[in-house]
């Protein structure tokens, strides 16, 4: 026996062919997890890059939506504009109608002012005209009681009988009575005072004003005591005459009145007038 039996060997013992094959199996499966798990992991690493391609798509979604949205609100804002146009509008039509309700209203109280007014005048100048009717008449009284006694001169207004141009517009005016009276109107069928006169002249050629304020100042003034046939009578002033008529003869004149009695032939006692002018 060798001195060196008992010394154990360091030679790595020889592996048999099942435990390499085995190994080599293990190996073999590690590497195929190694690479299935590179390839995992290169799959999820191309992930990121799937996603960036699909942002395009959805940055494209959300702009439309976003556009849309804008629109709407555009709309809407439109909308209430045209609404609180609306409502200025309205607003400003109530304030018009409310400021020609009140022009109106003054108006209504400014000619009722004036009618009243106009009312009032007319009443005195009637209380008037009937303190120069009592006064004519005891003029007439005086003046009758002259003629009697054969010194008389005055009697022109109650005697005196129409002739040629002046016969021809008495003869006018008496064929108007009965006529309507109608503010402005000049004939044929109705007429106001100063219409009536302008009419009767115009049958003998004289062209006189249109209204009466003018014709009381269209002649010669006569006075009360001297008419003649086919004197224009005036009621008021000279030259700011509110009526006239044409003095007939006889005590008498015809006239447009009004209203309620139309052309009458009224002696001058019923209304005197305030004074005349002679045109013939």
């Amino acid at each position: 026996m060798s001195h060196t039996a008992h010394i154990r060997s360091h030679r790595k013992p020889r592996r048999s062919a099942s435990t390499i094959a085995m190994r080599t199996g293990v190996a073999g499966g590690v590497l195929s997890t190694l690479a299935v798990a590179g390839a995992s992991g290169a799959a999820h690493a191309a992930e990121p890059v799937t996603q960036t391609l699909e942002l395009p798509t959805l940055t494209a979604d959300l702009a439309a939506q976003v556009a849309q949205s804008a629109d709407v609100t555009q709309q809407a804002a439109a909308s209430y504009e045209l609404q609180a146009e609306r409502d200025a509008a309205a607003a400003k039509a109530a304030k018009q109608a409310k400021a020609d309700l009140a022009e109106a209203k003054k108006k209504a109280a400014e000619a009722k002012k004036k009618a009243e007014e106009a009312a009032r005048k007319e009443a005195a100048e009637r209380a008037s005209r009937t303190a120069e009717r009592a006064t004519l008449s005891a003029s007439a009284d005086t003046g009758s009681s002259s003629t009697g006694s054969g010194t008389g001169a005055g009697t022109s207004t109650s005697t005196s009988t129409a002739t040629g141009s002046a016969a021809a517009v008495v003869s006018f005016v008496q064929a108007q009575v009965g006529k309507a009276y109608v503010s402005g109107a000049t004939g044929p069928s109705a007429y106001d005072c100063s219409g009536l006169v302008q009419a009767a002249f115009k049958q003998v050629g004289i062209s006189l004003p249109r209204v009466s304020q003018a014709q009381s100042t269209a002649g010669t003034q006569v006075g009360l005591d001297n008419l003649q046939p086919g004197d224009i009578l005036y009621w008021g002033g000279a030259g700011s005459a509110y009526h006239v008529g044409v003095y007939v003869g006889g005590g008498m004149f015809v006239g447009a009145q009004n209203s309620s009695t139309g052309v009458v032939q009224k002696p001058l006692s019923y209304d005197p007038p305030s004074g005349a002018v002679r045109v013939l």
